[in-house]
């Protein structure tokens, strides 16, 4: 390996922008580890950073990308060895930390997942942080009593990457799944991967200044803040409990002490990039297990690494749905 091609964020006047480079391994960030990238997934983080529509970069210049799977090249680490196939989300990658969007990438050995038997480097990557989120907050919600028989689950964001997958996750694990959505041409795609109602978000009033309303919900996954976590809050059932994170409709909130006193709402917040190890572990073992999607091909595709920052721009847009999942190692 004499140079590599990266995808580096880089700071243009005053905004993050990104463009491809050549680098070596005199440029390779801080590991014990070193990792032939073979996929890599396009998070709402990594197209914020790269189309300069969110100030999420810690660090100029810095290889974007969140999520990386591959098979470690050379290891100062016992725990790997050459040839081991391995996952990373989360921590500082693409934020701090040379991320995923590189043939090559060095990282701390403390970082890494094993792939878990029963997933390829592909679907981990059609996961990525997404799949690592979704499973996080069903996590959470279960650890609040959350079970089938309470009612209805609703998920918000649905035609996005937390969304797509949360929705197939709870389908298959026995509950009714209701996907809320501004895209009315999406309804026969969210229905064919596990939504049992589709609620379109213009027959809902977002902005009503009620306390409480009609309570539907035993749980929610909330991808989009704002005024519709506002408006799940309201509408709740008693001791239901909603896991928030993301903020793609705001990131203010604004409601009343009402849901949380009256009805017992539990308000959880999901944070997946610092997860412990023990529970990432677990996590990604079920991923591997009772929360196996059964259909990756309707919620990720692959793309060349040259497609990667009109993949970006199609988030930033809102014309994207699943998971792109740039391909490294053609398979």
């Amino acid at each position: 390996m004499k140079t590599f091609r990266a995808y580096q964020i880089v700071e243009e006047s005053g905004k993050s922008a990104g463009r491809f480079v050549e680098l070596s391994q005199d440029n390779f960030d801080t590991g014990e580890v070193v990792i032939r990238t073979h996929y890599s997934g396009v998070n709402y983080k990594d197209a914020l950073a790269a189309t300069g529509a969110g100030k999420v970069i810690r660090r100029f210049p810095c290889v974007g990308g969140i999520d990386v799977a591959g098979v470690v090249e050379s290891s100062q680490d016992a725990r790997y060895r050459a040839g081991d196939q391995v996952l990373i989300t989360g921590y500082d990658m693409g934020v701090a930390h040379d991320g995923g969007f590189a043939e090559y990438v060095r990282v701390p050995a403390d970082w890494i997942v094993p792939l878990p038997v029963g997933l390829t480097m592909f679907e981990s990557m059609a996961l990525g942080t997404a799949g690592f989120t979704a499973a996080l907050a069903i996590h959470r919600l279960e650890q609040n009593e959350l079970t089938p028989q309470k009612g209805k689950v609703i998920v918000t964001g649905a035609t996005g990457g937390v969304g797509s997958i949360s929705i197939q996750m709870l389908s298959q694990l026995g509950y009714h799944v209701v996907a809320l959505t501004g895209k009315t041409g999406e309804h026969d795609y969210l229905k064919s991967i596990g939504a049992s109602e589709i609620l379109p978000r213009n027959e809902i009033d977002m902005k009503s200044t009620r306390p409480l309303e009609k309570a539907l919900w035993a749980g929610a996954l909330d991808a989009v803040g704002g005024d519709t976590l506002a408006w799940l809050a309201r509408t709740m059932q008693q001791e239901g409990a909603i896991a928030s994170f993301g903020n793609a409709g705001g990131a203010e909130l604004h409601t009343s002490v009402f849901p949380f006193i009256l009805r017992g709402v539990k308000l959880l917040g999901v944070d997946s990039s610092a997860t412990l190890m023990p529970l990432r572990k677990q996590l990604w073992q079920r991923m591997a297990g009772d929360l196996r999607i059964s259909q990756f091909d309707k919620i990720a595709h692959r793309i060349a690494f040259s497609e990667l920052p009109e993949a970006c721009a199609k988030l930033i847009r809102g014309e994207a749905h699943g998971r792109s999942v740039v391909e490294f190692v053609p398979h």
